[in-house]
């Protein structure tokens, strides 16, 4: 076997990134304002699970996305009018943006060196001031993901999930899918926690609910989001300050996100979560968003995909033109 000699690895079957975008994997140089990064793994709950569905999101997200560019003549995705922004995606913006391939695995490795590859390579994407971008791989990525937030800044983490993930363990693992928020609420450099989009039925129990209410929890519903509209859920969030999101695909109405595993009726429309993401990332700096626990086999792929890659382009739109990128 080879040694590997980066934490990441190119995608497969691809020359390039997501939307054509450059492949850098020395993680030591990166010279980028935004990096995409994929995990395409997770920690699963039973042996049969190490290769989950979800492994093989990023690398389709990647090709489906190459497969619509070479329909045209040139780059529409990033040089076309985006209607969702008001102007091509970078607004025709010295915006330099890289995708650092997949976070590696080896079957002849504990799984938890797979964890620690990763929190290693979102660490250097986030020291160098890039603004990160995750695909998944089930939720469970996101652990990783976010013991690598700085550490000497106050964040808030916003979660759209129709499910809490505050066990504290399922099974004894600790780093599951299950325990995403709950192993978020133990990090010192996070102050604060939203859960949006929540309801249905699915691993919590009284007493996970009991636990995020006593750490304070701001805890909504689908149910809420629909009554009040997303403007006022954005208003429930302070302004200013430092956020990561982490969007989890059941978080959507499964009529847009199909291709899950856990649908659940209810959920955001897309321009429920289309105008969170703007509205967030303009309330402060997002350093970062993930998408996770999207299953290629499951519901209609495609209509899963495309909103999927609108998801993400909107972010890097609305950070655009937030002026995240703007050179003093």
């Amino acid at each position: 076997m080879t040694k590997k000699t980066h934490l990441t690895e190119h995608p497969k079957d691809n020359a390039n990134g997501l939307f054509g975008f450059p492949i850098n994997l020395d993680l030591d140089n990166i010279s980028a304002d935004i990096a995409i990064l994929g995990v395409p793994y997770g920690l699963p709950y039973q042996p049969n699970y190490f290769a989950n569905d979800q492994s093989k999101t990023p690398d389709l997200m990647r090709k489906n996305a190459s497969l619509m560019e070479t329909t045209w003549e040139d780059a529409r995705t990033r040089e076309h009018f985006d209607w969702d922004l008001g102007g091509p995606l970078l607004n025709k913006q010295e915006v330099r943006v890289v995708d650092c391939g997949n976070v590696w695995d080896s079957f002849r490795d504990p799984r938890q060196n797979y964890y620690q590859r990763a929190e290693k390579a979102a660490s250097k994407i986030f020291k160098s001031k890039a603004t990160l971008i995750t695909i998944g791989g089930d939720h469970g990525i996101t652990i990783p993901i976010l013991k690598a937030l700085p550490k000497d800044i106050p964040i808030t983490v916003i979660q759209i999930d129709s499910q809490m993930d505050w066990r504290d363990n399922l099974g004894g693992i600790k780093e599951g899918y299950a325990s995403t928020i709950k192993r978020a609420s133990e990090l010192t450099s996070v102050n604060s926690i939203f859960q949006i989009g929540l309801r249905g039925v699915g691993s919590s129990r009284q007493e996970e609910f009991e636990t995020a209410v006593a750490y304070g929890s701001n805890m909504i519903t689908a149910d809420e989001v629909q009554k009040i509209g997303i403007k006022s859920v954005l208003e429930k969030i302070p302004d200013g300050g430092f956020f990561y999101l982490t969007i989890d695909a059941n978080g959507l109405d499964p009529s847009i996100m199909p291709a899950v595993n856990s649908p659940s009726p209810g959920g955001l429309s897309w321009f429920q979560t289309k105008d969170f993401i703007h509205g967030l990332v303009r309330k402060g700096r997002v350093l970062g968003m993930d998408l996770v626990e999207i299953s290629p086999s499951l519901g209609d792929k495609k209509t899963t995909f495309t909103h999927a890659e609108r998801l993400i382009c909107n972010f890097i739109g609305a950070t655009v033109r937030a002026g995240y990128y703007d050179k003093i």
